[in-house]
């Protein structure tokens, strides 16, 4: 996991090609004034814009507590205050249903090791071992979610 200010995003691009993209697609649009929906920039590539109000409750939210196996997510928070569970992969033992192949996504009734926010222009690079959860905390929250296929 990797959690820094879009203004330090130069020194990610090198760690995947993907990057690199994910980074120019916001510097050249005005992501503030997205609509929210999907955006496919290439067949490596995909954005999800995401404005809702956050969520208050901790134990609702962790009931989404993921990973991916095919995919890096890059999350950005455009706006609002976001409250982020984390823990690395190999310690969670308890997972919750099957692996969904079509979403490339599994969930873990596990309790994550360590919660951390995001604010405006500030981002977190998941990586399949890592184990999250988003959306927490209060207010609105607009972010951008960056799906780079491995």
């Amino acid at each position: 996991m990797i959690v820094d200010s879009l203004s330090n995003a130069t020194k990610y691009a090198a760690l995947n090609p993907n990057f690199q993209a994910a980074f120019d697609f916001i510097a050249q649009n005005d992501v503030a004034n997205l609509a929210d929906g999907v955006i496919t920039i290439s067949d490596q590539l995909r954005v999800i814009v995401n404005t809702a109000e956050a969520n208050s409750n901790t134990a609702d939210a962790l009931q989404f507590f993921e990973c991916h196996d095919h995919h890096i997510d890059i999350q950005v928070c455009l706006q609002g205050n976001e409250t982020y569970a984390w823990k690395p992969r190999e310690k969670c033992t308890n997972q919750n249903g099957e692996y969904n192949t079509e979403k490339d996504v599994r969930f873990w009734f596990d309790a994550p090791d360590t919660f951390y926010n995001l604010t405006d222009n500030q981002f977190a690079i998941l990586y399949p071992e890592d184990c999250h959860a988003s959306m927490m905390g209060t207010g609105i929250v607009k972010k951008l979610i960056f799906k780079v296929k491995i």
